[in-house]
């Protein structure tokens, strides 16, 4: 009996703690409010255009991914969508090449590139994997945050919802949401593809 009741109690705590950590959300950067003109990448001048920022290795991500081909399924033409995925200069050049890239290579519409050193994550104040940010054809942020539920889950959401209503034209439900991914720069870095 007590060797049940102890591992009854294993088992929800271990429960507990699965489902505490895939809601924390991740920590979250702060976004210009005007697209930063040191950036290498230009935002469209007739479309909003989407920023996504993705550590390759992380885990959580590919929610973010799968939510980003249903943005986009309901979005072509209305946005100019921009992928980047962290390369750190001291790995090989292929390190961000994983399935989550090819992935999100698959996704019509969307542009996938390398972000050296996180050069563009830091100018977009980005913090965690899945961040995202969406501004106006002047440049003026409209959103950020994430576009998952939970850490690794898909499913209806607020910035989903948020990003969706604001390229069909409607009003916005949120301008900031919670991002649920682990930190673009303390992630763990080991290994290629």
């Amino acid at each position: 009996m007590a060797l049940g009741g102890l591992w009854l109690g294993t088992v929800l705590i271990g429960m507990y703690l699965v489902l505490a950590y895939a809601n924390s959300a991740g920590k979250s950067g702060s976004p210009p409010r005007n697209w930063p003109e040191a950036s290498l990448l230009r935002h469209d001048s007739k479309l909003p255009t989407l920023v996504m920022f993705l550590h390759p290795q992380c885990p959580c991500s590919k929610a973010t991914v799968g939510e980003l081909a249903l943005l986009m399924a309901h979005s072509q033409g209305r946005v100019a969508t921009h992928v980047f995925f962290l390369q750190p200069t001291e790995l090989a050049t292929n390190w961000a090449l994983t399935d989550l890239w090819k992935e999100s290579q698959r996704i019509p519409g969307v542009t996938v590139q390398c972000d050296y050193a996180g050069r563009e994550a830091r100018l977009f104040g980005a913090e965690a994997s899945g961040e995202t940010a969406l501004y106006d054809a002047t440049g003026r942020l409209l959103f950020h945050g994430g576009i998952t539920i939970s850490r690794g889950h898909s499913g209806d959401n607020l910035g989903h919802d948020t990003l969706q209503a604001l390229l069909m034209g409607n009003p916005a439900p949120s301008a900031n949401t919670s991002v649920y991914g682990c930190s673009l720069f303390d992630c763990k870095q080991e290994g290629n593809p």
